[in-house]
């Protein structure tokens, strides 16, 4: 019955910190605020988000977030209604 219980809050902190993600700016969040956003993104991805970003300049189109190493079609495809381009 423990493990039930156990097995339930875990999986009800994991849901509720993934409800509460709201779109991101990737052209301008920090790199805190795009891992606390976008699923699967933690904060070294989302570093080099921002890297590029400062090398390349702005992303042109949420697909454009593809260009950074370690971001592929899994995570755009999880992501891509959590991206915003302003």
């Amino acid at each position: 019955m423990k493990a039930i219980n156990l097995t339930a809050l875990v999986t009800a902190i994991l849901l509720s910190s993934t409800l509460n993600a709201a779109p991101v700016n990737i052209n301008s969040a920090s790199a805190q605020d795009i891992a606390e956003s976008l699923s699967g993104v933690g904060i070294n991805k989302a570093q080099a988000i921002v890297d590029y970003r400062k090398q390349n300049g702005e992303f042109k189109n949420a697909a454009d977030i593809m260009q950074v190493k370690g971001i592929g079609n899994s995570t755009f495809d999880k992501n891509k209604a959590d991206i915003l381009i302003k």
